[in-house]
């Protein structure tokens, strides 16, 4: 009787052994399924995010092609001309695209922007003494120094002698932590600004709204230019010293451009004539005549998409170029304004 009962009924502690290793088991099976889980619901998301990009990337490339349809249609109506009247420059949306798409979108011309590489001529070692004035008054105009555009033409100077003796040379960065080259050479965003020595963010920030990186010899449209530029070039406040009256002039302009070229030229002498030692307040003589620094066209845009998509917000920006008869293309595109 006592081997039968001892086999029926198990010791204490075997049957507590035999309780663990069920709850151990228990327990690794609910980490294999927590696991599974959670790696299932992981690639699940990261195929809504993909097919979601995806998505918004070819809403993006739609709207590119839409805008240069817009772009050629100005063209072939006012091939001389490009202004903020124009239908280009109306923002859209947000507008639904497909149930959980929306879309917005607007065109900026970038020709109404300061021209960075402008300050040195074609040959990439000549400086041009007026778009560096100009520049320098943009900076003072936004409350930073003039000479942080001397540092900016040593930047892009392709010449190993500094084209400005008192800005920092090539061998200067490379003395820097961690060291790195300069370019020397045109440049393709307004960001390497940052690059400069103590530059940083938060200069950038404030210059950032009034300047691009275009072909050297690229024209400022006079049309769509924000005052503060169009003021850098005549060395003082005369655009920007009421922004609401120039808005309202812009608005008002009945050929849609304002100010035109021969406004800028009466701009310029009224300047000249002015100052009887015919130079700017802070240093540097005014242009001449309005050619060739201005026009009254523009080939370079940027569209900026924002796309929403299922709960994400996708952006996007284009470079587009207009050519000579009016085709347009998407040369670049960034997830980042400049």
């Amino acid at each position: 009787m006592t081997p039968r009962r001892m086999l029926e009924h198990p010791p204490r502690r075997e049957r507590g052994v035999a309780l663990l290793v069920a709850i151990l088991l228990v327990a690794l099976a609910t980490v294999i399924a927590a696991s599974l889980a959670y790696h299932n619901a992981m690639t699940a998301r990261r195929t809504i995010g993909a097919f979601d990009y995806d998505q918004a990337l070819l809403v993006t490339e739609g709207t590119e092609a839409f805008a240069a349809y817009g772009l050629q249609q100005t063209f072939r109506s006012q091939p001389g001309q490009i202004d903020a009247q124009q239908p280009w420059a109306q923002p859209i949306g947000p507008i639904s695209v497909s149930p959980g798409v929306t879309l917005e979108a607007s065109l900026e011309d970038l020709q109404g922007r300061f021209n960075l590489n402008n300050v040195l001529e074609s040959d990439g070692t000549t400086v041009n003494t007026q778009q560096l004035q100009a520049f320098r008054e943009l900076l003072t105009m936004v409350g930073l120094k003039p000479q942080w555009a001397d540092d900016w033409v040593n930047w892009i100077d392709k010449s190993p002698t500094p084209a400005i003796a008192d800005a920092p040379a090539a061998s200067a960065y490379l003395e820097m932590d961690p060291p790195y080259h300069t370019p020397n050479l045109p440049v393709s965003s307004a960001s390497e600004l940052m690059a400069l020595p103590g530059f940083g963010r938060a200069r950038f920030e404030r210059i950032a709204p009034y300047v691009t990186a275009l072909p050297v010899g690229t024209a400022l449209n006079t049309c769509t230019a924000s005052p503060l530029v169009l003021d850098a070039y005549l060395g003082h406040q005369q655009f920007s010293a009421d922004p609401r009256q120039f808005a309202r002039d812009r608005a008002a302009a009945s050929g849609g451009c304002f100010p035109t070229l021969s406004e800028m030229e009466t701009a310029i002498q009224n300047t000249l004539q002015s100052t009887p030692t015919g130079v700017n307040p802070n240093g540097g003589t005014p242009p001449s005549n309005a050619q060739p620094l201005f026009a009254e066209t523009s080939q370079w845009f940027r569209l900026t998409s924002v796309v929403r998509a299922n709960g994400t917000e996708f952006v996007l920006y284009s470079m587009l170029y207009r050519d000579s008869d009016g085709t347009v293309r998407t040369v670049l595109r960034s997830d980042t304004p400049n």
